[in-house]
């Protein structure tokens, strides 16, 4: 007899919270933690009863859409994050490039063939939207997602280390059951039931997101407002301004708010009775993200699974709302679902359900990858090579924005291992990123790379030394790696703490209450760093000729400063201070037995000199478009008095600097004041160039790669028009805009 796996119909199952919406019309028999939770105590009971909720049916709809809006962003996000418009700079064949690679013997390919994998990529993402052979696109999209993660280390961050696990649970997952093309060529499964595992794995993913993020923000630095304290200044706080004081702002809303929300907010997506008020907050959460970082497509993506805490069917009571001349483009409404074999459904003539292998297999993957994802954000006592200041590479720790970093100085010193001449590199050299400076693996295989590189130009066995400053978490500048070691020859293991990483001065950290009396006490013309270094290295700086007014205090230790050029050494204790002379090296020794604390402070007197004459230039411009003015202008001023939009030929530099500032100070207020829709447009035009250029940058790869390359005149012109940029994007509009003129220009 041919008795077949699976009913025709599916037999009947009890509506579950976690499943479907419950009917109305029928009483609630459910236990409590049925209610709460979407399964019964009995449930948890064997390995057997485990194995049969996992794959319990389960309505496709949430699962479907939530594909369809992730292989959109994920389509969109090639065009952006992962770069494709600027494809070209990074992989631009023959250049000399220090890259950052997870493993060292992972290079990227031919830059042809570099889009030609980045088409593989985007066409995945589009058959994950579209739910088009499926499980293939998946594979498509994975594999050349994770080879493009695992080959740049610089460029890795949480969200991305997301979008590369949700693309790896969607293959494995049956998320073309649902408003898929899949589904249109295969009505065997068009409208069947997924098993619960995957909603169960997608759901507790995005718990661990907030959950760890939060469990990472009680570190003391975001407690105590440390981390982000730039935040409060942003116009999205401009509400809370009303009532409260910036500083209140920074601790209570940027600091409080963000670590409430994260502890709180996979708890309130689960439960029915919370669940609006955590749709409520992370919505208002990831919009003001969106607006705060460039995160690229993490805010929309976090805001497309919130859904997938709802009940299952929700798509269906929601598109069961519109018009009916729409239901042919729009997803199913019926409530009808057909079975599945990954499902595990309870038999008619026993209480026990008949389980198979790969149900087995499902839940042991579940049950495992969940466990795996709680430990991997402590695992750093197994990887100690990646730990620095914060522990391992960012990017799988869940710790976002938990630590901001500054740098006042960098020094790459080379040494000719055969001569033994000493130079110095412009920092960054041959790199395309600066993160490298935080971490000692990436700071190994620049050194190891630069000691390949610097050969060419006739410097032999080189010995890289590095002299890098940072302040963490508003902390005192202080060196991260010891200057004294070549990174060429030291030791490095993945798996061993680094023998040349200098230890955070975390007993300094009161410090930072001072730090901010003594900056409230300065005027506007005033700045200051503030230094801590350890006993026995010292500090060369130069100091330039704009800062014409700087000095050194002690706050702590005891100093020996050297004035190079007039060869003189200098004593100086805690409290006392040193003037410095400008345009001239010095040298600060700490001789003190522990670590010395002490703070420049410096007046840019180009700057201040300057800022005076524009004040002139502005009262002299006010009088004289207002008509009281008594003298008239010397040839040399007449630019001031230009009207609006003529062309003016200024031949003082300062004039000049004066009028630019202006122009740009109106660009500012234009783009400030601009309604809605013009920052729409302004917005559209701009992703549509971006888009533009990395669609017609692919075509010529391609092309190369099935025809050869053209001739170089060809070629050129091509790229050319790539290149093209919207009509009204002049060179002023394209450079950074602020409010005041920035030292670059002085």
């Amino acid at each position: 007899h041919n008795i077949p796996i699976l009913p025709a119909r599916p037999p009947p199952l009890p509506p579950l919270p976690k499943d479907a919406a419950p009917a109305k019309e029928k009483p609630d028999t459910k236990s409590k933690m049925e209610r709460l939770f979407g399964f019964k105590k009995e449930d948890l009971t064997s390995w057997s009863s485990l194995v049969a909720l996992l794959n319990r049916p389960t309505d496709p709809a949430s699962l479907g859409i939530f594909r369809c809006l992730f292989g959109l962003l994920m389509a969109i996000d090639v065009t952006q994050e992962r770069g494709l418009s600027h494809l070209d700079f990074k992989y631009l064949d023959g250049a000399p490039v220090c890259r950052f690679p997870l493993f060292n013997f992972l290079q990227p390919l031919p830059l042809d063939w570099m889009y030609l994998v980045y088409v593989v990529m985007f066409l995945g993402a589009l058959g994950i939207m579209l739910g088009c052979f499926y499980r293939f696109s998946c594979l498509m999209f994975i594999s050349t997602y994770w080879y493009i993660f695992f080959l740049d280390k610089t460029a890795w961050n949480n969200h991305s280390y997301l979008y590369g696990l949700i693309g790896f649970q969607l293959t494995l997952m049956d998320g073309n059951r649902y408003w898929s093309i899949d589904g249109l060529r295969r009505p065997s499964i068009r409208n069947a039931h997924v098993p619960l595992w995957n909603y169960t794995l997608l759901r507790t993913q995005i718990f661990i997101v907030y959950f760890i993020a939060g469990i990472k923000k009680l570190d003391a630095d975001w407690v105590e407002g440390y981390s982000m304290s730039y935040l409060a200044h942003h116009w999205l706080f401009d509400p809370f301004k009303v009532i409260l004081p910036v500083e209140l702002i920074n601790l209570l809303v940027v600091h409080g708010g963000g670590l409430i929300l994260d502890l709180s907010a996979g708890y309130l997506l689960f439960f029915d009775a919370t669940r609006p008020y955590g749709f409520l907050s992370v919505t208002y959460f990831h919009c003001m993200n969106s607006q705060l970082f460039s995160i690229g497509m993490f805010s929309y993506t976090m805001l497309a699974t919130s859904p997938l805490f709802c009940y299952t069917d929700w798509p269906r009571r929601f598109f069961a709302h519109f018009p009916a001349f729409l239901r042919a483009v729009l997803p199913l409404t019926s409530p009808d679902q057909q079975p599945s074999a990954s499902c595990v459904y309870p038999e008619i003539s026993s209480t026990t359900p008949k389980l198979r292998f790969k149900h087995r297999l499902a839940a042991i993957f579940t049950v495992l990858y969940i466990i795996e994802q709680f430990f991997m954000p402590y695992s750093h006592f197994i990887t100690k090579g990646y730990n620095n200041w914060t522990n391992g590479l960012y990017g799988y720790s869940w710790d976002m924005m938990v630590h901001s970093r500054s740098h006042q100085h960098v020094k790459i010193t080379y040494k000719d291992g055969q001569t033994g001449d000493i130079g110095y590199l412009n920092p960054g050299v041959f790199t395309q990123s600066r993160r490298w400076k935080d971490h000692g693996d990436m700071l190994k295989q620049y050194a190891t790379c630069l000691s390949q590189l610097l050969p060419r130009y006739n410097i032999s066995e080189p010995e890289i030394y590095f002299d890098i400053w940072v302040s963490i978490n508003e902390r005192f500048q202080q060196r991260i790696f010891d200057p004294r070691v070549d990174i060429v020859t030291a030791d490095w293991s993945p798996f061993k703490p680094n023998p040349w990483l200098m230890p955070l001065l975390v007993d300094l950290s009161p410090w930072r209450t001072k730090f901010q009396e003594i900056e409230g006490s300065l005027d506007n013309q005033t700045e200051i760093v503030f230094i801590a270094d350890f006993p026995g290295l010292h500090l060369e700086n130069f100091v330039s000729e704009d800062l014409g007014n700087t000095s050194i205090h002690v706050l702590q230790g005891k100093l020996n400063v050297e004035v190079v050029e007039e060869k003189k050494n200098y004593t100086v204790q805690p409290g006392e201070q040193i003037k410095v002379p400008a345009g001239a090296y010095h040298k600060v020794y700490t001789v003190s037995e522990d670590p010395s604390c002490y703070m420049y402070v410096y007046v840019n007197t180009t700057e201040a000199a300057l800022q005076d004459n524009f004040t002139k230039l502005l009262e002299i411009q006010e009088r004289a478009r207002n008509g009281t003015e008594t003298e008239p202008l010397p040839p040399e001023l007449q630019p001031l008095i230009a009207a609006e939009g003529e062309e003016v030929n200024a031949t003082d530099p300062i004039v000049q600097l004066f009028l630019k500032r202006q122009r740009r100070m109106k660009e500012v207020k234009k783009r400030r004041e601009a309604g809605v829709l013009e920052r729409f447009e302004r917005f559209a035009v701009k992703k549509y160039y971006t888009i533009r250029r990395g669609f017609l940058m692919t075509a010529i790869a391609l092309r190369n790669l099935a025809v050869g390359l053209p001739p170089l005149e060809q070629l050129t012109r091509e790229v050319a028009f790539a290149n093209m940029k919207a009509p009204q994007a002049d060179g002023s509009q394209e450079e950074r805009l602020k409010d005041e003129v920035g030292h670059g220009e002085l």
